[in-house]
Order: C-alpha cells, then sequence, then structure tokens
C-alpha cells in the first residue's frame, strides 16, 4: 500500500491535542464520538485492501467509500459549518464522497463508485484522523448545543453506515465462488426461536412517532393520534422453515399471491427463494457473514423483499402490519425479536407525518426527498448499532430491494378472520364436519387450492410416480385411435383438467374438434393451462370452467348441443369409493349432451412395492402435497396446527384394493380449527385420499349400469395403465 501523506492540494493546520476541560454535554458527546467512529474502523478490519475497494452492484458502496463518506459528513456539516478558519483535507474529496445532497454540488456517479481506486485506504483513514483531530479541536473551543447537534445527528449517520457497510459486504462476499466469511463471531449468528403466536390488540386511539426527549430523525415527528381498529401480531418473525413451505407449496410460481409489480419482478429476477439462498441437492444453504450456512428452518428467514413478504402473508391468510400497528404493539409489549434479528416490512408507504416539514438546509435533503416510492420496516437487526434503536425508528427501501437484513412479522383483521365466507366457509363446514366423526376423513378435493395443483404437477416428475408417465406414454400410442372416433366439430370436456398436458395429445391427433372446455376446481391452474394453450391452439375456442365436477355441471350452451367427448385421465376416477364413482359416471353420462364419449384413465393393481413407493416418494413431495392441507387449514381457518407434529403415511388396503394417504398424528394434542377443537391421541390419523386399483373385470364391473359401455380398451405393458373409451348406451 502507498504510504499515507496529506494531498498535495491541502496545507493541514496543526491540532492542539491537549485536551481542556468540558462540560458533561460536551465530553460525553466526545466519548461517543470516539466509540462510534472507532467501531466503524473495527468493522473494516477483516477486510483487505482489494476487499475495501469493490462495489457489488449500483445500490452497495465499497468499504472505502463508506470509511470517507462518513468523514466528509463531519467535515461538511460540522467541521466547516462551524469553524470558519477549518481548511479541507482534500477540496476534491467533496466530489467524490459526497452521497445525494444536491445543495452540496456535484457527485461521483453512484454506480461507479467502485471504480474510485485512488484516494488509497490508507490515505482514507489518515482522512479520518485528520477531522477526528479537528473535531476534538472544535469541542475543546466551542459549547455551542448547535455544534452539539451537528455531532449527533453526524454520528447517528455514522451508525446507518455501519449496517450499510455490513449489507455490503455480505453482498459483495456472496458474489464470490469462495465465499469467504466475515467473521464467525456471536453476534452474526441466527438463533432458533419458539412457535409464532399471534396477539391480539383492541386498538383505539393511539399515539405513534418520537415522544419524549433524546435524538430522533426528523421523520420520526411529529407524533400524532391514529386510529387502529382492532388486530392480532404475531410475536415472532417467519422462520426459514415457513418460507420454505411456501417455496415448497409453488409460492414463487403462482401469481395470485403477489402484487402486480411483485409478480413483475419474480419474473424479470427470477426470483425462487430468499436472497442469499442456494440449494446444494436436496438441501438449502444461504450466504451469511459467517460464510455459506445450512438453512436452520427454526430461525427467522431474512433477506426478503417487500414483494415477497406480502405475497408470503397473502399465502398464509394474514397481511403485514401497518406501522402504526406495529409500533403500538410494540409499545405495549406484545413483541419479541423487535430489534436483533430482522427489520420487519410493514404495509405502509414512507410518506411524512401530518405536521411534517423538512428543513430547508442541506440537511432536509437526510429523510424528506425520499418519501416516494418506498415501503417502512419497523425494528432494527442483527447489524444494526444496539445504542441506535428506538420504538419509532421508520427504516424505509425500495419494495424490491432484497440485500439488507429485512425479515416478515404477520398480521391480521380481528374481523375477517372471525367471519370466514364464501369458498373458506364451505370448506370450514366440510372439515368440521369431517374431523368430528369417529373417524376423521377429509375430501381429497380440498388438496387442489393452486399451491396443491402445483405440488401436484410436482410429484409427477418423480421418479416413483408412474402413473403419469405410463397414461402419457399410452395415450401416445393410442391418440389417433381415440381421435378416429371423434366427430367433426367435437368438443372435447376435460374433467379435473390441472395443467392440461395429456390434453395435449388428443388435440393434437384430432384437429376436428372445435372447443375444448377445461373443469378444474383451481382458478391459477386454469388460468395457466388457459394461457399456455392459447398459445400453441389458436383457432382452437377454448372455455374454461372452474367448478366442482363432483357437483351439477353446467356446460355452455353451446356445447351442450354438440357431439362431446369427455376426457377423465389420471385415475381420479379411483379416489373416490366405488359407489361414489358409479354415482358420478351416470351423472357425467346426463351431463355430456345425447350422444357422448367418455375416455377414462385407470390405474391398474400391480406389485405393492411400486404402489407405496409412488404414493410416498424419496424427496418427500406427496408428503407436502398431503400437509398442504395442514396448511390451508392455518392460512384460511384460523387454525393453530404445527405441521411438524403430523407426518404424511401411504399404506396398502389388500381387502379394499386401494393406496391410503392419512395425516397422522405424531403426538396427543388438540387442535382448534375454525374456533371448533379437535382431539388427536399420538397415531391417530385424518384420512385423506383413497387410489383405488382396478382389474380391467372390476373397471367393466363399475362402469356397469351407469348409462355408459366399454366401447374401446387399451392397457401398457409395463406398470399395467388402462384407457378406456365409453360410450352412451342405446
Amino acid at each position: 500500500m502507498h504510504g499515507t501523506h496529506p494531498s498535495p492540494l491541502t496545507e493541514v493546520a496543526a491540532v492542539n491535542h491537549l485536551v481542556r476541560h468540558m462540560d458533561r454535554p460536551t465530553s460525553d458527546t466526545l466519548e461517543r464520538y470516539q466509540a462510534v467512529r472507532a467501531e466503524t474502523e473495527i468493522l473494516v478490519e477483516p477486510l483487505s485492501p482489494e476487499d475495501m475497494v469493490l462495489q457489488s452492484m449500483p445500490d452497495a458502496s465499497p468499504a472505502k467509500w463508506h470509511l470517507a463518506h462518513t468523514t466528509w459528513f463531519f467535515e461538511t456539516f460540522v467541521l466547516s459549518a462551524f469553524n470558519p478558519a477549518y481548511r479541507s483535507f482534500d477540496p476534491r474529496y467533496a466530489y467524490l464522497f459526497n452521497s445525494y445532497y444536491e445543495a452540496m454540488g456535484p457527485r461521483h456517479p453512484r454506480p461507479q463508485r467502485g471504480l474510485i481506486s485512488r484516494p488509497t485506504v490508507e490515505e482514507v483513514l489518515a482522512y479520518r484522523e485528520h477531522v477526528d483531530d479537528h473535531i476534538l479541536d472544535l469541542l475543546q473551543s466551542s459549547r455551542s448545543a448547535d455544534v452539539l447537534a451537528a455531532i449527533e445527528l453526524g454520528l447517528a449517520h455514522e451508525q446507518q453506515h455501519q449496517e450499510l457497510l455490513l449489507m455490503d459486504i455480505l453482498h459483495l462476499f456472496a458474489q464470490s465462488p469462495l465465499k469467504p466469511a466475515y467473521n464467525r463471531s456471536a453476534r452474526f449468528k441466527m438463533r432458533s426461536a419458539r412457535q409464532n403466536t399471534f396477539r391480539a390488540l383492541d386498538g383505539g386511539l393511539v399515539t405513534v412517532g418520537v415522544q419524549g426527549s433524546g435524538f430522533s430523525y426528523d421523520n420520526e415527528g411529529p407524533a400524532h393520534r391514529v386510529w387502529l381498529n382492532p388486530f392480532e401480531i404475531a410475536d415472532h418473525l417467519v422462520t426459514a422453515g415457513e418460507w420454505l413451505e411456501f417455496m415448497n407449496a409453488g409460492g414463487y410460481d403462482q401469481s395470485q399471491w403477489w402484487l402486480s409489480d411483485g409478480w413483475s419482478a419474480v419474473q424479470a429476477q427470477g426470483w425462487r427463494a430468499p436472497q442469499y439462498w442456494e440449494q446444494d441437492g436436496n438441501e438449502w444453504q444461504h450466504m451469511t457473514l459467517q460464510g455459506m450456512r445450512p438453512i436452520n428452518p427454526d430461525a427467522p428467514v431474512m433477506h426478503v423483499s417487500y414483494y415477497e413478504a406480502a405475497a408470503f402473508a397473502r399465502w398464509k391468510g394474514a397481511r403485514l402490519p401497518t406501522e402504526a400497528e406495529w409500533e403500538h404493539a410494540a409499545r405495549e409489549g406484545k413483541l419479541n425479536q423487535v430489534y436483533d434479528v430482522a427489520w420487519q416490512w410493514t404495509r405502509s408507504s414512507y410518506d411524512p407525518y401530518p405536521g411534517y416539514e423538512a428543513t430547508p438546509d442541506a440537511l432536509g435533503e437526510y429523510n424528506g426527498k425520499f418519501m416516494s416510492g418506498q415501503m417502512v420496516l419497523r425494528g432494527a437487526s442483527l447489524a444494526t448499532p444496539a445504542d441506535h434503536v428506538r420504538v419509532s425508528y421508520r427504516n424505509f427501501y425500495r419494495a424490491d430491494q432484497r440485500w439488507m437484513f429485512s425479515g416478515v412479522r404477520l398480521a391480521r383483521d380481528v374481523a375477517r378472520q372471525r367471519t370466514p365466507s364464501g369458498d373458506s366457509s364451505e370448506f370450514a363446514r366440510d372439515v368440521i364436519a369431517g374431523l368430528s366423526g369417529a373417524r376423521k376423513t377429509l375430501s381429497p378435493k380440498y388438496f387442489y387450492d393452486a399451491a396443491g395443483s402445483a405440488l401436484f404437477e410436482e410429484i409427477c416428475l418423480t421418479a416413483e410416480y408412474y402413473p403419469t408417465r405410463t397414461e402419457l406414454s399410452l395415450l401416445s400410442s393410442i391418440a389417433s385411435a381415440l381421435a378416429e372416433a371423434m366427430p367433426e366439430g367435437a368438443s372435447l370436456v376435460e374433467i379435473g383438467s390441472g395443467a392440461s398436458e395429456k390434453t395435449r395429445l388428443l388435440l393434437d391427433a384430432a384437429p376436428q374438434l372445435s372447443s375444448y372446455i377445461p373443469i378444474d376446481i383451481s382458478a391459477e391452474a386454469l388460468a395457466q393451462a388457459h394461457r399456455r394453450l392459447e398459445e400453441d391452439y389458436p383457432s382452437l375456442q377454448i372455455l374454461p370452467l372452474e367448478a366442482d365436477f363432483t357437483r351439477p355441471l353446467a356446460l355452455p350452451e353451446r356445447v351442450r348441443h354438440e357431439n362431446v367427448v369427455g376426457f377423465f385421465p389420471g385415475s381420479t376416477i379411483g379416489n373416490f369409493e366405488p359407489g361414489e364413482a358409479s354415482a358420478l359416471l351416470r351423472k357425467l353420462r346426463g351431463e355430456l349432451g345425447n350422444t357422448p364419449q367418455l375416455i377414462v384413465g385407470v390405474d391398474l393393481v400391480k406389485a405393492t412395492q411400486t404402489l407405496l413407493a409412488a404414493y410416498n416418494d424419496a424427496q418427500g413431495v406427496t408428503a407436502r402435497f398431503n400437509k398442504n392441507l395442514l396448511v390451508r387449514f392455518n392460512r384460511e381457518l384460523d387454525a393453530n396446527v404445527d405441521l411438524d407434529s403430523f407426518e404424511h403415511e401411504a399404506i396398502w388396503n389388500e381387502d379394499r384394493q386401494r393406496i391410503e394417504m392419512h395425516l397422522v398424528s405424531k403426538v396427543a394434542q388438540e387442535i382448534n380449527i375454525a374456533g371448533h377443537a379437535f382431539q388427536f391421541n399420538a397415531g391417530e390419523s385424518i384420512h385423506t385420499e383413497n387410489s383405488h386399483k382396478f382389474t380391467t373385470e372390476s373397471f367393466a364391473a363399475l362402469v356397469s349400469g351407469t348409462g355408459w359401455a366399454i366401447a374401446q380398451s387399451w392397457v401398457s405393458d409395463l406398470n399395467p395403465f388402462g384407457v378406456f373409451r365409453l360410450v352412451a348406451e342405446t
């Protein structure tokens, strides 16, 4: 490194280092000044000179720039403002190290701070020492309250940059293939927390904003009164384990959870997980200040954007708190993990409080100019200096930013949680009825919300799940034969369409089809399938129908007068008890018109080992699919189910020739769902699905008497699977 020397443009005045007697406020300020400035230099000690000059993205700054900028702040707003005799260390630094203060003149572009190779690190440290000496001299010669206030602002400013410094170091080190650790001290270790609990607050007229004496930023006031409706707020932050559930449920693939701009960001940025998360085989790990670490599912999730936080909250059946709710709950002592983990997103935009006015000088630019296009975060993080936190502190970032130490705390509207409506109330009625019997059961149709539909598509890709691959292969070989039996201008009606992937084989083989009507309980699955098919089959009329096909169906009027070909793949018929399956076939016979056909995919009996593996894959996708019902209980029915207290189980019932799926309680417990309490013994289960397997003879017996007759049938050689073309009996 180059030796330390003053700039040739500067004649540095000598400083009197003799510390004269000071009054208590001044000596306290000096002591605090020295401690804060020393802490910044302690933070950069683990860094090499090479580390300190790099800039990893436009929003970040090199460590060297942070050291110089915080010094420029004191030089500009304290020394130059209050000491007329002070001469700048190097006048050129005003251009290099001004951040955004327009009133202080032009400045070096922010995205190019990493190109500032000079001054060197040693020269910047000499700059810091020079300014520190002159601050000491100023404090010995001045008793001005304005000087002390300006220094206090500068110290708060430097503490902000201490956190920014750590944010930028983490982002920088995360770009390195070596993934170096910055610091392995306990301060930066993520700790587990106990299970989240929602705490109720009555709301009412509350005071928000800075109250009492002590330092605060101008954006924290004036204090004002805000009316809050009753609400509930989580006492702990959302965990990485909960976030993994969101990811595994397809949270980053399903637009219904996202704000429009958020969904655009997901698509544009390719977000699949929080920032710094990386998948290593089947395991997730993340980059931290301690280097790469395995994800601790019980530790709070961090480095998520406002868009992600809002999407997760919606998926969870909750929302983010307003900043007024957060502050009121914090003042009431209802919150844990307030200041020592992660800043917490609120749903409040960063706006001025009533009566706020920025000062007309350059320091008025500190906060006020950013009150547009930003969202408020509250609390503090593990990187925030401990004496820099307070309940009224308002942090703010753009909704798409993720490199800060940001986390999620959930809130709920009390009234909405207690009065479920629409589909949720139907779901609630069926859940309450199903769990109130001697044997707890639930209809498998409730698997297929958007998350469940996405998980089922993932199941179909697992190595063990043979039905989809086998049926696709069989359909591919017989598509032309099926198409020959479809009349010109016929309509294809798919029962339980999902992603409509198998349908493409029929559409490609039968261009004579005039329309396609996919029927599914999931609006999102329908919308996604519609978008994909519309692009590939522009001349085909696609008429999606969101419906429960077990209920009476109302096909479009024009379709009812045409030849209709029903398509019921995936052996979904096996999910019903034999009597229910026969009744469903009779119902479809009456709903598909006068001369319909029905193509049915049917899984056949095979080796028990093959069957069990298909419903208990090694990756655990089927287990997540099954446990998504518990996620729905919590999200939609105000339940308190601990997902880890239940396990997925798949068994073969030889007597009934079916695979059964269960959610088995590991322990004796009571769970509350939609205001009802349900007792579980250890080992007691919720029976969630049957998948009956057939022989050609048993399926023919099932069809008999339903108004259908088997016209043709095909059976695959490997992992026997059947496709049957049924026609209306005459």
